[in-house]
């Protein structure tokens, strides 16, 4: 490419930033009148917070980012729930045929004893092998309620890969382990052991926006997040 069609290529670019940027300004001034109308406060917890009102506040953070959550109360309904997802995603393009689980043992065990039949039941696969399969099954460390973030930590748990690459991530969180902020999150992993320097944190479906502005789910991770909250008894390894 010359330099006149590099110089060009630059000014096209720029004049569609351009372009869209004044677009967006007659949008900006009606989305500040209607806050201005009708403030929203900021959802907070009650002083006495509950294990249940985290949970509240979770799902609903969660789904504001277009996340899914089901809160189940054992073991059976966490099975049921994973086999009507899998269902479910069988009839999309999605697939749901191929899984990966992680290497905590109650997961795998879970993962087993769903009612739906799978060509592929993969533990802990290479990266390479990731890429082949559909759905990714794993626990996670803690969630954050305030922003809906699930915090996965590869010390307790070979979990990093297998929620970022499979095209759907079916995350169990206890919901014992749902805090309100960050801090606490972390201070939290902190009382089970170091954390390690690989921390993931996941708030929705993988989504990034172009030069253009236009928003795309799913190019750089999961195009669907399901997390399954379990408010029973810890799971058995």
């Amino acid at each position: 490419m010359t330099n006149l069609q590099q110089n060009e290529a630059r000014e096209a670019i720029l004049r569609s930033i351009r372009s869209h940027l004044a677009e967006s300004v007659p949008r900006d001034e009606i989305e500040h009148a209607s806050h201005q109308a009708s403030p929203v406060a900021p959802r907070s917890l009650p002083e006495n917070g509950t294990v249940v009102s985290l949970v509240e506040l979770f799902k609903e953070n969660l789904e504001a980012v277009d996340g899914h959550c089901f809160v189940v109360h054992s073991e059976l309904d966490i099975v049921r729930t994973i086999s009507r997802l899998i269902a479910d995603l069988q009839t999309t393009n999605l697939q749901g045929r191929r899984l990966a689980v992680s290497d905590q043992p109650g997961i795998e065990r879970l993962a087993r004893l769903i009612a739906i039949e799978v060509d592929e039941l993969a533990v802990t696969p290479n990266a390479h092998d990731l890429f082949h399969l559909d759905v990714g099954i794993s626990s996670v460390q803690g969630a954050i309620a305030e922003t809906g973030t699930l915090v996965l930590d590869s010390a307790h748990e070979r979990n990093r890969l297998i929620s970022l690459v499979p095209p759907v991530h079916i995350a169990i969180v206890e919901a014992a382990r749902i805090c309100e902020t960050l801090g606490e999150t972390l201070a939290l992993l902190r009382q089970d052991k170091e954390i390690s320097p690989a921390v993931t944190f996941i708030t929705g479906p993988s989504r990034t926006a172009d030069i253009e502005l236009t928003l795309a789910i799913g190019v750089h991770g999961p195009q669907e997040l399901y997390v399954i909250v379990h408010d029973g008894p810890p799971l058995e390894s």
